[in-house]
């Protein structure tokens, strides 16, 4: 086992990142290599900054954690724009809305923790 698979943050970041991947089938056809394209590499993104950074020093991976956070800030925001243009419902986006909060202040937390 890699040493990121043993953390919770990597773990969330994961499952976050499926939701996304799920939430873009339901895209019109037209959006597959645009606003869906681009949510699935936001969302990706995140889970793969953590396992990168997780090799390295210190100052590294809290610089990786911080684009982790981006990503997760970016994909945020297309699920914002989705929901305007009513790709998706406001309930969906609240609940990743949520999901997106409490990965970020994990991550937050856990990039303190690191001395």
């Amino acid at each position: 086992m890699f040493r990121f698979e043993e953390l919770e943050i990597w773990r969330l970041a994961t499952d976050y990142g499926k939701e996304c991947y799920r939430l873009t089938h339901e895209f019109p056809k037209e959006e597959r290599f645009a606003l869906a394209d681009q949510l699935r590499r936001a969302a990706i993104s995140i889970s793969n900054n953590i396992a990168e950074g997780s090799v390295g020093s210190i100052i590294n991976f809290k610089r990786y954690l911080t684009m982790a956070l981006g990503s997760t800030l970016e994909t945020v925001n297309i699920l914002n724009f989705a929901c305007e243009i009513e790709y998706i419902n406001q309930k969906i986006k609240n609940d990743m809305y949520e999901k997106a909060e409490e990965l970020i202040r994990k991550m937050r937390n856990f990039s303190k923790s690191l001395t």
